[in-house]
């Protein structure tokens, strides 16, 4: 399972809210919703989100083993 828990994180240090997502990046809030719940969304997105973030992929995203 990939989680986004990171991607909170992230956000939080580099002061971005999700507002500034959906502006700088074009996310629109069901994306963000689908993020927050953990759900999948494309890999243009997370592109999107590296860019605007200027982060790497594991700096948002983590693969998380399903037991």
């Amino acid at each position: 399972m990939i989680v986004f828990d990171r991607l909170w994180s992230t956000m939080k240090e580099k002061g971005v809210s999700t507002y500034m997502l959906r502006e700088k990046c074009g996310i629109d809030s069901k994306t963000i919703c689908c993020l927050r719940a953990n759900e999948n969304i494309e890999t243009k997105t997370l592109s999107k989100l590296c860019k605007v973030l200027e982060c790497r992929l594991e700096d948002i995203a983590e693969f998380i083993p399903k037991d």
